[in-house]
């Protein structure tokens, strides 16, 4: 029940027409800046998410021992 080779050329087609050809290279373009971006977004968050982890690691104690008694 998917698109198949004749709806997706029909649509691409129809986008041609509604916005032209120099429209479409714009459109293309925006699209592709926006995944680079949120894509460098992830990546700066998923440092800052390391970065944060070491410094609570750097604060923590670490466990001393239990002394027995006997």
């Amino acid at each position: 029940m998917g698109l198949g080779t004749t709806e997706i050329l029909l649509i691409c087609l129809l986008a041609l027409i509604l916005f032209g050809g120099g429209k479409l290279a714009d459109i293309g373009k925006g699209m592709g800046e926006g995944i680079k971006n949120f894509k460098k977004g992830m990546r700066e968050s998923d440092e800052e998410d390391k970065a944060a982890a070491d410094v609570k690691d750097e604060k923590t104690p670490p466990a001393k021992p239990k002394e027995s008694k006997g």
